[in-house]
């Protein structure tokens, strides 16, 4: 167990958090939620003890061990893959280097025996015997092989390294496992291992993590990191995020009775716990769901983005026909053709691929070979991966610079509308084009898209760089469209809820499939 205390911490002048107090228990997985720069990742810091609040403090039960995901790819570049992975418990490699300094010392004494007898005695209470044979299965189930195990850390790139990394914090089966965007850089069948793994983990989970089928999957609790304060709610993020639409829906409606609003949100409650059944932790889930009363769930404060693509004229018969393109070095004879209303996911080992296929699409770029063709009544809007050339050096104001993108309506009222969209008010609108955030970028090209009302729409990995209630809302703004669909994204719910026909490019292989996503891992496997 992990006790947070009336934790504060403050930041110059700037308080993050206040009144923190929360209870963190066994046979649990708890999603850390919040806006970016909400803290996260420093509540992180203060529960494995990496950072002292202002005030307040952590208490974790007698003996217990913290294992954190380590975010730092280089630090174990002089270490084998076996001993980063066993660095995962520390107390246990400390052991085997004193027994290792000990059994090597020419003049072994007496006292070195007494000292080795009780490091042996220490040595199995904790598991060393196991340790390497538990440290390789974690590794073979990532896919590294006996042939990795003596390798270098500094001769692995990334995204082995990642997994590596990965192994090590769930070494040694830890009290408390701490994990910060452990998804990140992992492919789709590694986050699927991972999620199996910590669905049957018996202790106490916290992860911060952008990915939202994940928390989906494995989460039991959430916590939402809102303006200073730190909510703890029973369920995953579908149910925390429907709840609290919910309610937000029934405090604008306010003339409605707390009878009707009590039963709105009991029958929600209801069918969500049915639901929740499907899921190998959800037996204790969904009795504190059912036991759930209007009382228990405030909304949250923070604003959500408006996305929502419309357009005038219908598309017609005829959408695209895509026949033998191909680009040197990046796809060869790629055909296909589109039919009215599919809303097409794009794969490729390489992310590249696929941005070059739409900038051939869209016109930015010119195949070797090949042809395409768009309907008559087709009118595209693109987001593309890199779209730092729209911003940098740009001196206009966000009303300026999205004026440049209206073709009907150039009052500042109906520009300053679609910038709302996207949380652009006030003095935000007057922000320069130039010195946005990544997120902040991402939501101009958003309403960029919006305004200019394309029946097809590409997006090419258009999460990048934005916090969860921006995806959230583009991913319903992507199911509400009614035109046709491009997009290429490593959020896996974004996947599994939009596509219905995947094509995955590499080199002269192509998959082209009427299918959802998690059918197309499951062909794939």
């Amino acid at each position: 167990m992990l006790q947070v205390n009336d934790v504060f911490l403050q930041f110059g002048g700037r308080k993050l958090f206040e009144d923190v107090n929360l209870k963190f228990t066994d046979n649990n997985c708890y999603g850390i939620i919040g806006a970016n720069g909400a803290g996260k990742s420093t509540f992180l810091k203060i529960l494995s003890g990496d950072l002292e609040p202002t005030k307040g403090s952590v208490s974790v039960g007698k003996n217990q061990r913290i294992s954190v995901l380590n975010q730092n790819q280089n630090d174990f570049d002089d270490c084998t893959v076996m001993r980063t992975v066993l660095m995962g418990h520390k107390r246990l490699v400390e052991i085997m280097d004193k027994k290792d300094a000990l059994y090597s010392k020419p003049d072994f004494s007496e006292e070195d025996g007494n000292l080795a007898a009780e490091l042996e005695t220490e040595f199995s209470e904790l598991g060393g015997w196991e340790a390497e044979s538990e440290a390789a299965s974690l590794l073979n189930e990532l896919k590294f092989g006996d042939e990795y195990h003596d390798m270098l850390m500094g001769e692995l790139d990334g995204k082995q390294k990642v997994k590596i990394l990965l192994a090590q914090a769930l070494f040694g089966n830890p009290d408390i496992l701490i994990l910060d965007e452990p998804t990140n850089n992992l492919d789709a069948k590694s986050i699927m291992w991972l999620e199996n793994f910590l669905l049957d983990f018996k202790n106490t989970i916290i992860i911060v993590s952008h990915n939202r089928h994940f928390l989906n999957k494995v989460c039991t609790h959430i916590c939402d990191v809102d303006y200073g304060h730190i909510n703890m709610y029973v369920g995953n993020y579908d149910f925390w995020y429907e709840t609290s639409q919910l309610l937000a829906k029934q405090a604008r409606e306010a003339n409605k009775k707390a009878e009707a609003r009590a039963k709105e949100l009991q029958e929600f409650i209801a069918r969500f716990s049915a639901n929740a059944s499907k899921s190998r932790q959800a037996t204790s889930r969904k009795k504190e769901l059912e036991k759930l009363t209007l009382e228990d769930i405030k909304p949250s404060m923070r604003k959500y983005p408006y996305i929502n693509f419309e357009f005038e004229q219908e598309l017609g018969k005829d959408i695209l026909t895509v026949e033998g393109l191909t680009k040197k070095g990046y796809f060869e004879d790629v055909t296909f053709t589109i039919q009215k209303g599919e809303k097409v996911a794009f794969l490729s080992d390489k992310s590249i691929n696929i941005s070059m296929l739409f900038d051939i699409l869209t016109g930015e770029e010119q195949a070797d070979s090949g042809t395409f063709k768009w309907g008559k009544t087709v009118k595209v809007s693109y987001v593309p991966q890199n779209f730092d050339g729209f911003f940098d050096g740009v001196q206009l104001s966000l009303v300026e610079w999205i004026n440049q993108y209206a073709v009907k309506d150039h009052t500042e009222s109906y520009l300053r509308g679609w910038l709302g969209r996207m949380l652009f008010s006030g003095e935000e609108a007057k922000k320069k084009a130039c010195v946005l955030s990544g997120g902040e970028k991402v939501r101009c090209m958003m309403a960029r898209a919006m305004l200019q009302g394309g029946n097809f729409v590409i997006l090419d990995e258009p999460t990048n760089h934005l916090d969860l209630e921006a995806i959230t809302a583009l991913n319903k703004g992507m199911i509400n469209f009614k035109g046709g669909l491009f997009f290429a994204s490593h959020d896996q719910e974004l996947m599994q809820t939009v596509a219905d026909r995947i094509i995955e490019i590499n080199g002269t292989k192509t998959f082209d499939k009427l299918t959802t996503y998690e059918e197309y891992l499951e062909m794939t496997e």
